[in-house]
Formats: structure tokens, C-alpha cells, sequence
């Protein structure tokens, strides 16, 4: 199953891939590499734009590091550092 998430009018598609498959960044990794605030990555998934994994004891966001990577690049920015 694929999901399209519209942001800046681009389109970018993940796989609801297992949270384990691939590095995670916690929200306010995933704010600071794409230089937004967190609150805003909590606007953009409850309007539908960029969904997080939930982590399945504490409920956390948690971003796939190639899907921040994929976002920023798409919006002009570099992939995010290890």
C-alpha cells in the first residue's frame, strides 16, 4: 500500500514498511532537518500530509530517515546526516 503525501504541491510516496526496516528520527530530529517546528510536523500529520510511524509502547512520531531525506531534497534542501 502506498501513500501520497501532497506538501509544498509535491508528491511523496512511502510504503507503510514495518517501523524496524530503516532508521528513525524522533520528531524534533525530523524538525530540525527540515527546519520546521515540531508543531508543525504535528499540523502536517493531522492534516494528512507527512504520517509518522507511532511507536507502539509510547505512541512517539517517529519519521523514516529516507522519507525526511526524500522531503527535503524534493523542497531543496540535502539529505539529512548520520
Amino acid at each position: 500500500m502506498f501513500l501520497c503525501l501532497r506538501l509544498y504541491n509535491l508528491c511523496v510516496v512511502r510504503t507503510h514498511a514495518p517501523p524496524e526496516t530503516g532508521e528513525l528520527l524522533t520528531i524534533k530530529a525530523a524538525a530540525d532537518a527540515l527546519g520546521v517546528s515540531e508543531q508543525t510536523l504535528r499540523r502536517w500529520d493531522r492534516a494528512g500530509k507527512l504520517r509518522p510511524a507511532r511507536h507502539p509502547m509510547n505512541g512517539y512520531r517517529l519519521y523514516r530517515r529516507e522519507v525526511i531525506n526524500d522531503l527535503k531534497r524534493r523542497i531543496g534542501g540535502t539529505h539529512v546526516k548520520r
